[in-house]
C-alpha cells in the first residue's frame, strides 16, 4: 500500500518536473527573443518588444522554480550541505531525512499553503491584472504557489513514508562509508551527497 501511494506521488512530481522543463525551454526562448527585439526596436523602431513577453518570461521563471521543487526532492537533487550526512549509516541518513521532513519540510509546506491561500483567493476574486500596459493577469501565476507547495508537501510525505521502515527496522547492521543511502529508483543505489 505504501509503495502504491509513494509511486503515485512520484508520478505526479515527475509530471510537474516535465512541465517545468518545458517552461524552462519557453523561458530561454522568450529571454532570447526579448533581448533581440529590444535591440531591433532601438535601431528599427518596429516596436516588437512588449510587456506581455517580459511578464510571460517572468511567469515561466516562477513556474520553473515552483513546479520543479517536488521533482527535485524526489530525485534527491536539492542542495545539501553534506558535512556529516554522507558519513552516516543508511539508518542515520534515514533519521536525518525523517526528522527534517517531519519538523521542517512538512510544517513549512503547510504554513505556505495557509499563508498563500488568502492572496490567491483575493487575486481570483478581483481577477487581478498586472498594472503595466500590456501586462498579463496575475491570478494564474499566483495559483501556482499553493499548487507547488502542495506537490512539495506530497513528495515530503512520500519521503517520510520511505524513511520510516528504515529507521524502525530491527537489524543491527550498519552500512559502510558512502554506501549507506537508500537506493532511489532513479539512481540505482549508493550514496549521492553533494
Amino acid at each position: 500500500m505504501v509503495e502504491k501511494i509513494t509511486s503515485v506521488i512520484d508520478r505526479i512530481s515527475d509530471a510537474a518536473g516535465a512541465l517545468a522543463r518545458w517552461l524552462l525551454l519557453g523561458m530561454i526562448f522568450l529571454g532570447a527573443f526579448n533581448a533581440i527585439v529590444r535591440y531591433l526596436d532601438r535601431y528599427t523602431g518596429l516596436g516588437l518588444s512588449s510587456n506581455t513577453y517580459i511578464e510571460l518570461q517572468w511567469y515561466f521563471f516562477a513556474g520553473v522554480f515552483l513546479l520543479a521543487a517536488a521533482a527535485t526532492l524526489k530525485s534527491d537533487s536539492h542542495v545539501r550541505v553534506d558535512v556529516f550526512y554522507g558519513r552516516l549509516s543508511q539508518r542515520g541518513q534515514a533519521i536525518v531525512d525523517l526528522l527534517g521532513s517531519l519538523f521542517f519540510l512538512i510544517p513549512f509546506c503547510v504554513m505556505m499553503l495557509i499563508v498563500s491561500w488568502p492572496t490567491v483567493s483575493n487575486s481570483w476574486s478581483i481577477l487581478e491584472q498586472s498594472p503595466d500596459p500590456g501586462g498579463l493577469p496575475r491570478y494564474p501565476i499566483k495559483t501556482i504557489i499553493p499548487i507547488a507547495f502542495l506537490l512539495l508537501l506530497l513528495q515530503g510525505i512520500a519521503l517520510l513514508m520511505r524513511q520510516i521502515p528504515i529507521v524502525f527496522r530491527r537489524t543491527g547492521a550498519k552500512s559502510g562509508h558512502n554506501g549507506g543511502s537508500l537506493p532511489h529508483p532513479e539512481h540505482g543505489g549508493g550514496a549521492h551527497g553533494i
